[in-house]
């Protein structure tokens, strides 16, 4: 219990209204619909991690609830969810977790796992930043989905700059936990190219993802810090990976003369594991 002359802070929700509903009410819908469209489970097992996009949710909302339906059977183990996604607009070399103690959304809060962040503290792995975390929709727009499918739960989240799968790897190491910890990497695939580029270079980046190879850059991926991570520590761990769904906006609510790629990829542990 924290003392009552104990200082707390809370990052406000910084994309309501823009990337989803501000309405709670509005906002349950439009997730309860992505969620109810998703196809059926075909995953024998739930993930322990998931790749999910971070787009607005009327372009790639339906990629992300195809990936958050497989942890509906894991609502009442899942505690903690560790969170990672790039840095969109502050320059970052490594990773940060923030100061604050809670993130807010039309929702409610969600507290931080301030022991687990210590320990990353602690290990000078990460550094400890507000201002990486206060403007990223990357991270945002997860937790919607997370506050809708999950009880009780804690937060760890990461934001990454310039950083090498090996760091990277390292930190998701540290903190990958049990079956009462789901990991979430952040990312959209490719970027304004036309429909046919898009998918011809996004079917390469699933290739990439399937084989465990930690080579994305960033124009495959805006995330590609966070996926080559998990990817550099999937091959330690032997970790099964498979493709859950793959489009773009422009099979969703945008044009196709530009646009940008959203992939939902599962990892499994290994059955001895």
């Amino acid at each position: 219990m924290r003392a009552a002359s104990e200082k707390t802070s809370t990052r406000p929700a910084a994309v309501a209204g823009l990337f989803y509903p501000a309405d709670a009410g509005e906002l349950r819908d439009m997730v309860n619909r992505y969620l109810q469209d998703a196809p059926a489970d075909s995953l024998r097992t739930p993930p322990k991690a998931l790749i999910v996009p971070h787009a607005g949710y009327i372009y790639s909302g339906s990629v992300a609830a195809a990936a958050y339906a497989f942890i509906a059977a894991r609502r009442e183990t899942i505690r903690r969810v560790v969170l990672l996604g790039p840095s969109h607009r502050v320059y970052l070399h490594g990773l940060a977790v923030p100061r604050a103690d809670a993130f807010a959304t039309p929702l409610g809060e969600i507290r931080i796992d301030r022991e687990q962040r210590a320990a990353l503290i602690a290990s000078g792995e990460v550094m400890s930043a507000d201002a990486p975390h206060a403007q990223e929709h990357s991270l945002e727009v997860q937790l919607l989905f997370l506050q809708m499918l999950l009880d009780d739960f804690e937060l760890l989240p990461l934001v990454a700059g310039n950083a090498a799968p090996d760091h990277v790897a390292a930190v998701l190491e540290r903190c990958w936990g049990s079956d009462d910890t789901l990991v979430l990497i952040s990312s959209d695939l490719s970027h304004y190219h036309d429909y046919a580029t898009a998918q011809h270079i996004d079917g390469e980046t699933s290739t990439l993802i399937l084989r465990k190879s930690p080579t994305l850059v960033g124009e495959q991926a805006c995330g590609a810090v966070c996926i080559n991570g998990l990817l550099h520590l999937s091959g330690q761990r032997h970790h099964a990976l498979s493709q859950i769904m793959r489009l773009n906006s422009g099979d969703t609510a945008g044009d196709r003369q530009r646009v940008v790629g959203y992939g939902a990829f599962a990892v499994h542990e290994p059955a001895h594991a």
